[in-house]
């Protein structure tokens, strides 16, 4: 099923993209797995994505650990932790 990845910040600058249509494949079953599958798609992505425990997602506009499940998401967001002040 095509899902809509959309990249914020320094994500987004080094993948130089602000989003991205997909169809993962069956074995892509949480936000962890998907962004594995993209790490090799293309060298900006291998830079974004070299460590994931600096990452942050949401599926659906829902916040949700890299653990989480992404089902039958329309659209996962991946970005880095958010500061305030």
């Amino acid at each position: 099923m095509p899902m809509k990845l959309l990249y914020f910040a320094w994500v987004r600058e080094r993948i130089g993209l602000p989003e991205e249509d997909v169809t993962p494949p069956a074995h892509v079953a949480t936000v962890a797995d998907l962004i594995a599958w993209l790490t090799p798609r293309s060298p900006g992505h291998a830079v974004a994505f070299v460590d994931p425990a600096r990452l942050r997602a949401a599926v659906d506009q829902a916040f949700v650990a890299l653990d989480a499940p992404i089902g039958e998401a329309h659209e996962v967001a991946i970005f880095p932790p958010v500061t305030g002040g």
